[in-house]
């Protein structure tokens, strides 16, 4: 499978560089995938695709201030730190932009108070760095919200590039699928009796970058630390053994499902549950673990039934995740659609429910 069959032109004035005021009031275009038949309606309009006791699974992942300003602490030239993801309470994987980044070389963060070392290079750029204490109290005092590099308009809210319902710090990247979601609309789905389970996924830059191999096979999917608890994992179970739909609110919550499902197929298999339901799908088993679980067309969904995601870059393994789950000519005719009809792309653009 090449990669060029997941490429598709897209003008830079489709790209949204803010979000919809109120979230909920950007566009929908609801596909489904048994007759292909697509609909345009708004986000808020979602509590009519939905069924009482359906199972909303949403990421609820925090953007840390990842984007550090710091300076060699010899020669005082600048550089910027991006924080991709915590090691160790002072060990952090991280992008260095600068000039001549190379193992050994110390950083001064904060006027001089805070000191790291460069320990190790890493691939495409990145590199392990160790901080001289713990820095997670001192980043909402010292580091900025990233934003994709696609969006040019810097926010008035560092609020607006974070779901309503995000709760746990440690993600470059805000799962964009949950950004539509206002508080007055959670109220209105569980008035109509829609059920949500939180998952935790932190999102790393590398979900947003296209592969740059030319086969599918030959890509190394980056991994993520996922999390989905026993509360959260028995909400789902009950709603699959009852025949109710399990809805992925964006490709994180829909990759740590699948993790998730597979974790249980690892239990069963070794005999550590032997109390299975015969419901057509797989369980979930709570899980706290990394995910280099890739998704492309030839998959075999195990647990997720639809799907609400935004629209993604051409080329990338969110593309290939969301052709895996409703098929690539249907997805490509469908973002050529969204395109016809002005829809908004990336991260603070429209949506899709896939059903």
């Amino acid at each position: 499978m090449k990669v060029r069959e997941f490429d598709y032109d897209l003008p830079p004035e489709f790209i949204a560089q803010t979000p919809a005021s109120p979230r909920d009031s950007s566009r929908l275009l609801h596909l489904d995938r048994a007759t292909g038949r697509i609909d345009h309606r708004r986000f808020h309009d979602i509590v009519r695709l939905l069924n009482p006791n359906d199972v909303l699974v949403m990421n609820n992942t925090r953007v840390i201030p990842a984007r550090l300003a710091a300076r060699k602490a010899i020669t005082g030239g600048t550089v910027e730190i991006l924080l991709l993801r915590r090691l160790t309470a002072t060990r952090w994987k991280a992008l260095i932009r600068g000039r001549n980044i190379r193992e050994g070389l110390r950083f001064e963060l904060d006027k001089g108070s805070i000191t790291c070392k460069c320990i190790r290079a890493l691939q495409r750029g990145q590199h392990v760095l160790e901080f001289d204490r713990a820095i997670d109290e001192r980043l909402h005092g010292m580091g900025d919200i990233p934003l994709p590099p696609y969006i040019q308009t810097a926010l008035d809210e560092s609020e607006k590039y974070q779901t309503v319902y995000s709760a746990v710090d440690g993600s470059a990247a805000a799962p964009t699928a949950g950004l539509h979601f206002t508080p007055e609309l959670m109220a209105n789905l569980q008035n109509h009796w829609v059920k949500f389970a939180y998952c935790t996924l932190h999102i790393g830059l590398d979900t947003f970058q296209p592969v740059a191999v030319d086969d599918v096979s030959d890509h190394v999917i980056h991994s993520e630390f996922a999390s989905l608890g026993a509360e959260a994992a028995g909400t789902i179970n009950s709603a699959i053994a009852s025949g109710h739909r399990i809805i992925a609110v964006g490709t994180t919550s829909a990759r740590t499902l699948e993790s998730a499902a597979r974790a249980r197929d690892r239990e069963e298999f070794n005999g550590q549950d032997h109390n299975s339901i015969d419901c057509g799908k797989s369980l979930v088993a709570p899980i706290s673990d990394d995910t280099d679980l890739f998704i492309v067309p030839g998959y075999e969904w195990r647990v997720v039934d639809a799907m609400i995601t935004n629209f993604h870059l051409p080329r990338s393994t969110l593309l290939m995740m969301l052709s895996a789950f409703a098929g690539r000519e249907a997805i490509l005719d469908a973002y050529e659609i969204a395109k016809e009809k002005a829809y908004r792309f990336y991260s603070f653009g429209d949506a899709m429910f896939v059903t």
